[in-house]
């Protein structure tokens, strides 16, 4: 049970940047670029061609940079690729040689099997099925094929086709004008085909407590990465028991982008990610920019922790108890656990959220159809099992105490992909039980997981954090059970 080290948050912030599809992009493409010409590097020449090459091409990039291509808009990018051939007329070969096969290694030999075998011990012939997963991968993460190569080959063309002969006024034209056409055709696609983003609540939450607390901890167990309908499949005897005591919610919705980081921003702060600013697992500027749950509860005299992998720091600082996440998939929700008693042991807060991530990492590194991600869930309901009996036994459950299961995003096909709310993605397992709650009601009702921040502060007493419009889950709340 290490806590993340120093260096961990380090490489954990470096490795989104390759990781995240808006970073990978420009990253990928100088990389490849400047390899092809490692050996002009030293000449002046070589960056008397170059320089304005690159500003002629920044543009490109900077579209492809602004918007994502995933799941149905990829056909659109192969589209692209298809004009720029047919207008200009050039085809490099070392350049698609040396995309095409860098590409693979990184995403399929380096990502999906030296890296996952060493942080999750993923097996050594991972590769046999990962380069499946990364052909049908829908999201926009570097691990998307079919998004990131069409873009990379349309750049690095450009940038080829500028180098190899001396600048035109014929040959900048081109240029700038299939800029502009790609400009426009790219806000015309997204306009006509980018049909999916949630519809947040955009009211401030206006239900408060007032009339005191409904239980004087709360427990928020998160299932990272869990797939609603494969959550059903699952056979979790414990879970089944616990959410027949309580109340279900059928139709949860995540945020867009459905990223971790994105998603417990919108969770603990009750507000969209542009109003509280982290819109990937990226966070260039750390910290939120409005309350969280956290900050209401210090102002309550109250304690939060949240128990989590390194990359939640970035959004929540010094409210995470942070885990490595350097360790065997069978062993990661356990030392997340242990961290959790831990917390409960040292800090007795009134909120604990404890992430479980086994579920999710299962999904990353070996897909989420194949039955190991089912089997993984199962697994997870018997150690969510094993720490609700240990706090019971050390009462940590008999202080009027609430708890609420979700998830907060769900996978899609290919390497687990979130982001883009494909099918899978969009809704996510929500029940709750214990003090204050409702027994044996299903809720249908469509609902997000905005709600989770006021719901807890109703639940705890305590106003709403400021900027929150997510609504308390009413519906699931009874005034007169209190353990």
């Amino acid at each position: 049970m290490k806590p993340a080290s120093k260096f961990e948050i380090v490489a954990a912030r470096c490795w989104n940047v390759l990781n995240e599809g808006k970073s990978f992009h420009p990253v990928f493409v100088l990389g490849i670029f400047f390899l092809l010409h490692i050996v002009e590097i030293g000449s002046a020449e070589f960056w008397g061609r170059t320089l304005p090459a690159l500003a002629l091409t920044a543009p490109i990039v900077l579209v492809f940079v602004y918007y994502d291509f995933p799941l149905k808009l990829r056909w659109a990018l192969w589209g692209f690729l298809a004009v720029h051939l047919l207008v200009f007329r050039f085809m490099d070969l070392p350049v698609l040689a040396l995309a095409l096969g860098l590409y693979v290694f990184f995403t399929v030999f380096f990502w999906g099997t030296f890296y996952y075998h060493l942080r999750t011990g993923a097996p050594k012939t991972n590769f046999v099925r990962f380069w499946r997963l990364v052909l049908e991968n829908p999201d926009s993460t570097s691990g998307n094929f079919q998004e990131h190569v069409p873009k990379a080959l349309i750049a690095l063309l450009t940038l080829q086709y500028l180098v190899s002969e001396p600048l035109s006024t014929g040959s900048i034209t081109l240029v700038l004008g299939f800029s502009t056409v790609l400009g426009v055709a790219s806000y015309l696609v997204h306009k006509r085909f980018f049909n999916w983003k949630p519809v947040y609540p955009s009211e401030p939450t206006r239900e408060v407590n007032e009339d005191g607390p409904l239980a004087k901890r709360v427990i928020v167990v998160v299932i990272d990465g869990c797939r609603l309908d494969r959550f059903h499949e699952a056979r979790k005897p414990y879970l089944e028991e616990m959410m027949a005591s309580g109340s279900v919610y059928e139709s949860v919705e995540t945020t867009y982008p459905a990223r971790t980081v994105v998603c417990f921003s919108s969770m603990f702060t009750g507000a969209a990610p542009d109003a509280h600013g982290i819109r990937s697992n990226l966070v260039l500027k750390l910290g939120l920019k409005v309350e969280s749950i956290f900050d209401v509860l210090r102002r309550h005299k109250k304690v939060g922790r949240l128990v989590g992998i390194a990359h939640l720091i970035d959004a929540f600082g010094d409210d995470v108890a942070s885990v490595t996440s350097v360790a065997h998939n069978d062993k990661i929700d356990q030392n997340l656990i242990a961290a959790a008693r831990r917390e409960l042991e040292e800090h007795d807060p009134e909120l604990l959220i404890l992430q479980l991530l086994a579920v999710d990492q299962n999904g990353h590194t070996r897909g989420t159809y194949y039955p190991e991600y089912v089997e993984r869930i199962e697994i997870t309901d018997g150690l969510i099992e094993e720490f609700m009996r240990w706090c019971e036994e050390r009462g940590y459950l008999d202080q009027d105490t609430a708890v609420i299961l979700m998830a907060d995003h769900g996978q899609g096909r290919g390497i687990g992909a979130h982001g883009h709310l494909s099918e899978g993605e969009r809704f996510v397992p929500f029940a709750m039980w214990g003090s204050g709650v409702a027994e044996g009601l299903t809720i249908s009702e469509p609902h997000s997981i905005l709600d989770l921040a006021p719901t807890i502060s109703y639940l705890l007493g305590t106003e709403p954090p400021k900027g929150s419009t997510g609504h308390v889950l009413t519906e699931a709340l009874d005034h007169g059970k209190r353990r």
